[in-house]
Parts: C-alpha cells; structure tokens; sequence
C-alpha cells in the first residue's frame, strides 16, 4: 500500500515538471524553399535595404520650446559646477 501511494506521489509531482520542459523539435515538418523563394526573399530583402539608404539621417536633436524660451538653453551641470577649493578646517 505504501508503494502505491509513494508512486501516485510521485506522478503527481512529475505532471507539472514534466508540462514546463521545452519540447524542440529539431526537424523540421515545412519543405525547404523552392530557388524562386529564395529569389523573391533575395530581391525582396535587397528592396529593402534600398529602402533604408532613401531615409535621409537624423540631424541635432531639436528644441521644440526654443522658441518660447527667453533665455538660451542652460550648459550642463559639469561644465556651470564651480571647482571646490581647499579649506583648511573639515566641518561635517
């Protein structure tokens, strides 16, 4: 009786383990691509690139409140920072 039990334990701990393991399959059930595929994957891509070379490229990013603004654009906080100087005495 303690075998039987022990065994249906176990199988209901294996369900789930076994339902979140990937199942691959490693060949593959679609035929290869026929040569005129290939060409219309080929034209297709290059069509593609040519595309992309027609997109003009991204200039300075732009200020689109610049114009409402009175006073120029502010500088970093590294380049307004003011160098620290040395003191003689450390108050914390």
């Amino acid at each position: 009786m303690k075998v039987l039990r022990a065994t249906a334990v176990i199988a209901l701990l294996l369900g789930p383990a076994y339902a979140q393991a990937p199942h691959i399959n490693l060949i593959p059930d679609t035929p290869s691509k026929t040569p005129e595929e290939k060409e219309a994957d080929q034209a297709r891509d290059k069509a593609y690139k040519e595309s992309l070379k027609k997109i003009p490229d991204a200039k300075a990013p732009s200020d689109p409140w610049g114009i409402v603004r009175s006073d120029p654009p502010k500088a970093t906080a590294k380049a307004a920072a003011k160098p620290r100087t040395k003191t003689g005495s450390t108050q914390n």
